[in-house]
C-alpha cells in the first residue's frame, strides 16, 4: 500500500505540472485510504504536500515568466482571506458527529470525505468539458475589461474550498484563468500553481498548532516524491499538451470521486 501511495504521489506531481491542478484531488484520497490517515488529519498533510510541490512548479514558471502576476493579486488575496476564515472559523466550529434528517448520524471524517468527493465530481466536469478560448493575450497587457468581480468571487470561493477540505482548487482556478481572464494555458498554470501554492500554505499556517511533531519524516517524503512527479508533469508538458490531457484526468477523479462516495453509503449502511 505504501508503494502505491508514493507512487500515487509522483502522479499528484505530473498532475500538477502539466495542467496546474488535479493534485488535492488526488492527495487526500491517497492519505486516507492508502496510509489510513483519519480525513480530519489528512487535510492539513494535504495541503502542505499540495502547496509544496505547487511552489516548486511555480517556480519554474515564474523563470519562463508564464504567471500573470495581476490575476494571483485579485484572485489571491480574497483567496487568502477566505482559507484563513475557513480554516480558522468554520472548520473548527464543525462538530465531530453531524446529525441529518432520519437521525442518521455521520462523523466529521465522513463529512469532509464526501464533500471532498463531491467537489471531485465538480472538478471531472470542469476538466471533461473543453475549454473555449479566443486567442491568447499577452498576459502583461493591460485590459481595461478585467473581469475583477468574478474574479474576487471565484477566489473566495476557492479560498473556501482549501480551508475546509485541504482542496488547492486548481480546477476551479484553471476554468477561471482560461475563460475569464483569457490567458494562454501554459501562463493560466502557472499562475494557478503559485494561487494554489499560497491557498495551501495559508491553511496548513492555520493547522500547524494541532500538527503531530512525528508526522514531519513522512510529509516531507510525500512531499517530494510529488515534487519529483511536478518535474516529470513539466517535462512531458513540452511533449504533451495540457489540454489534451485534462479530459483523461476528469474522468479518473471522476471515478474516484463515484469510488468514496458508493464506499461512504456503504459503510453507512
Amino acid at each position: 500500500m505504501e508503494i502505491t501511495g508514493y507512487l500515487a504521489a509522483v502522479l499528484i506531481g505530473i498532475s500538477l505540472g502539466l495542467i496546474g491542478g488535479g493534485g488535492s484531488a488526488l492527495a487526500l484520497p491517497v492519505l486516507v485510504y492508502l496510509f489510513h490517515i483519519p480525513a480530519q488529519k489528512a487535510v492539513p498533510d494535504s495541503l502542505f504536500i499540495v502547496g509544496l510541490s505547487s511552489f516548486t512548479g511555480a517556480l519554474s514558471y515564474l523563470y519562463r515568466r508564464l504567471i500573470c502576476f495581476r490575476s494571483v493579486l485579485v484572485f489571491g488575496i480574497p483567496s487568502i482571506l477566505s482559507v484563513y476564515f475557513t480554516r480558522n472559523r468554520l472548520a473548527q466550529a464543525i462538530p465531530q458527529e453531524l446529525v441529518f434528517p432520519g437521525n442518521h448520524v455521520i462523523s466529521k471524517d465522513v463529512f469532509l470525505l464526501v464533500i471532498f468527493a463531491f467537489l471531485m465530481l465538480a472538478a471531472s466536469i470542469s476538466m471533461i468539458r473543453p475549454l473555449k478560448q479566443d486567442a491568447a493575450p499577452d498576459p502583461s497587457d493591460e485590459k481595461s475589461n478585467y473581469p475583477y468581480i468574478q474574479m474576487i468571487l471565484s477566489g473566495l470561493c476557492v479560498g473556501f474550498l482549501a480551508g475546509l477540505v485541504g482542496a488547492g482548487g486548481g480546477f476551479l482556478i484553471i476554468p477561471a484563468l482560461v475563460v475569464l481572464v483569457r490567458l494562454p494555458m501554459k501562463t493560466a498554470i502557472g499562475t494557478s500553481l503559485l494561487i494554489i501554492a499560497i491557498n495551501s500554505g495559508i491553511g496548513f499556517y492555520g493547522s500547524l498548532p494541532g500538527m503531530e511533531s512525528g508526522n514531519w519524516p513522512f510529509l516531507l517524503s510525500f512531499s517530494g516524491m510529488a515534487i519529483l512527479g511536478i518535474f516529470i508533469g513539466m517535462l512531458l508538458s513540452r511533449f504533451i499538451s495540457g489540454t489534451t490531457l485534462k479530459p483523461a484526468f476528469g474522468w479518473f477523479i471522476l471515478i474516484v470521486g463515484s469510488f468514496i462516495i458508493l464506499q461512504q453509503v456503504t459503510q453507512m449502511h
